[in-house]
């Protein structure tokens, strides 16, 4: 493995100016946690950072990839180009119940830091991405087939967990929309004139659940159905579901698991003398690839800052995240940082992200990654070695 060669003295004074960002960290998160806003729609919390960066003299680009709420703010010139990615919508009826108005102050604080802290001629761009919508349309998709990440070195972001961690894998998930069309007739008078769209749709549903018993262990096949008529005595004429299809790798749901879905759907709808209409409601969310270098940089940093990293738990897996979709552009990690002990996606873990444990959990996050991205900075055999791995991993696609 590469030797990290960053002076002590640079990282000490990293870690100085992140302590510093304590009341700005907390000002963040407590902003975005009483003022939550849903994906695409998060104008206080894109306006809020682009405000605290265009102070620090960071150039903003604002409504990237075709969002009002995405941004780009950047520090500096030449190579390489790293950035941090900011998290900041919320989930309905629960807020900041995934901590990302944590991610946001993570994020801001450690591109700050890298901007005040590290010698101006080390030829390096910082960047702050703040990327919108993660828990619905996965805005960084978006910003993947914009181009946005095209001149990214390599990519930090933190997200926060019950235990710390060094990123691992995501799943490849392509939810699917179902749609069956039927012919309306009195349910009582005449049954038989009319086409029942929901039987179909549940002829479905039975089937697609049962197909789990031809896939491998890792498919998931959840789905609701969000419409299943109108009145009782009425032949339902529309019917329809939502599944969430995820798999470990999105070759094997693209080629396998989807085709077997959809072949299920069309079947109950030829069956049932229905039509089926089938459509991706959500974008493909490919799976995160794990880059070793950044782990490897991202555990000595952990540990410099007298952290430990236990294993995962047992049983681990099945969440999906739109950096998987960065992964496979450069090489980027998403760390876990330890800060609560409230299951994820709750109103309890929402509240926990404005406690001092929270605060102070975020300030030891970011300067993980403002360490890490130090690291690559000063150390291009690095950043090199990471390039090399994921090239490797593509040519394998292939």
């Amino acid at each position: 493995m590469f030797e990290l060669k960053t002076p002590e003295e640079t990282r000490q004074g990293l870690v100085a100016r992140i302590n510093s960002y304590q009341p700005l960290i907390e000002d963040i998160a407590v902003s975005l946690y009483r003022n939550p806003e849903l994906g695409l729609s998060e104008v206080f919390a894109s306006q809020k950072l682009k405000s605290i960066l265009e102070a620090e003299g960071f150039s903003v680009e604002a409504g990237i990839a075709s969002m009002p709420t995405a941004f780009r703010a950047a520090w500096g010139s030449g190579r390489p180009a790293i950035a941090f990615l900011a998290e900041y919508d919320a989930l309905p009826g629960v807020g900041h119940g995934c901590g990302h108005n944590l991610m946001a102050a993570c994020s801001t604080a450690a591109a700050l830091a890298c901007r005040h802290a590290i010698p101006a001629e080390l030829p390096v761009r910082w960047l702050l991405i703040g990327t919108p919508a993660e828990e619905t349309v996965g805005g960084k998709l978006a910003m993947v087939d914009a181009g946005v990440f095209a001149d990214v070195s390599a990519a930090f972001i933190a997200h926060p967990e019950r235990q710390n961690g060094l990123g691992g894998s995501s799943w490849a998930s392509h939810p699917l929309e179902l749609t069956f069309h039927g012919r309306t007739s009195h349910a009582g008078a005449s049954p038989q004139d009319g086409i029942n769209a929901l039987d179909a749709l549940v002829a479905a549903y039975t089937q697609i659940r049962n197909l789990k018993n031809s896939l491998r262990d890792d498919v998931r096949l959840a789905g609701i159905i969000t419409h299943g008529g109108d009145v009782p005595n009425i032949v339902p004429e529309r019917a329809q579901a939502r599944f969430t299809v995820r798999a470990k790798d999105w070759r094997y749901l693209e080629t396998i698991v989807l085709p077997k879905v959809k072949q299920v759907a069309e079947g109950a709808a030829l069956a049932g003398s229905a039509t089926v209409e089938l459509r991706h409601h959500e974008p493909l969310f490919k799976e995160t690839l794990e880059h070793p270098v950044l782990r490897e940089i991202a555990r000595r940093n952990f540990e410099y800052l007298g952290e430990t990293i236990p294993p995962p738990p047992e049983g681990a897996g099945g969440g999906v995240t739109d950096v998987g979709g960065v992964t496979w552009v450069t090489p980027c990690i998403q760390i876990r940082f330890a800060m609560t002990s409230a299951r994820p996606h709750s109103r309890e873990l929402a509240d926990d992200t404005i406690t001092p444990r929270g605060i102070q959990a975020t300030l030891m996050a970011a300067k993980v990654l403002a360490l890490s991205a130090l690291d690559l900075a000063y150390n291009p055999a690095a950043l090199a070695a990471a390039h090399d791995h994921l090239t490797q991993i593509l040519n394998q696609q292939q």
